[in-house]
């Protein structure tokens, strides 16, 4: 099986913690085949309503489940049943989470002293024609370059993000990023990265992240939650 543990030492997809992540999963996956079937489908209202029907049935029967809202009270949760940090977040983050239905379809890895990606982004990622949205391509490089900084040793939080586009970056192709540290002054990380499709380089990205003192990330985990 694969680790979990560490979850960017390599591009395969990790293995859940156990058999409700894995069903998660499952749920998550069939979340985003209705997206972008329902952004790019063309059919009659009377099958739509049908349809919107059915998923608040189902939405009725997770609400009635037990919530926990944010990946510390899932850490807390009965003695670390539903895993570490670093677990959590490769299931739940919003950029790439494998059980959350709105991450984006990228994978991270890191070897040596770069970073590596890819992903794939559908039809409901359209900005221009035919092109992924700015936003989300911003987006992506903010969750790339955050990985990226394990190369670090002192991740921390985006301080800025600035984007170049160079090109349109098209949608339903295979992408490729690569990023690396540009230097370190002290609890700042500077690290640089590149979007390309095939081998035209579509955008340029420079994050400058900020690692959080033992002191200020402690207060971050105590913030009210829900």
């Amino acid at each position: 099986m694969s680790d979990i543990s560490n979850p960017f030492d390599s591009p395969d997809i990790k293995d859940p913690l156990d058999d409700e992540w894995a069903a998660k999963r499952k749920v998550s996956d069939a979340t985003r085949r209705l997206i972008e079937n329902l952004v790019t489908c063309t059919t009659t209202a009377a099958e739509l309503e049908a349809i919107a029907v059915a998923i608040n049935a189902q939405a009725d029967v997770l609400e009635k489940a037990k919530h926990l809202y944010g990946r510390s009270a899932f850490e807390d949760a009965e003695d670390g049943k539903y895993g570490t940090r670093g677990s959590l977040g490769y299931e739940l983050n919003p950029l790439d989470g494998k059980s959350n239905p709105i991450a984006a379809p990228i994978i991270v890895w890191v070897e040596g002293d770069r970073a590596y990606g890819r992903a794939n982004m559908g039809w409901q990622y359209e900005g221009p024609p035919n092109s992924v949205h700015g936003g989300f391509v911003a987006a992506l490089f903010d969750q790339f370059l955050g990985i990226a900084q394990k190369i670090t040793g002192q991740p921390g939080f985006t301080g800025t993000l600035t984007i170049k586009y160079l090109k349109p970056t098209p949608l339903d192709t295979e992408l490729r990023f690569e990023g690396w540290v540009d230097r370190i002054e002290g609890r700042k990380n500077f690290l640089q990265g590149e979007l390309w499709a095939g081998d035209v380089l579509t955008a340029t990205a420079e994050g400058i992240f900020i690692s959080l003192t033992p002191e200020l990330y402690k207060k971050v985990l105590a913030m009210k939650k829900k």
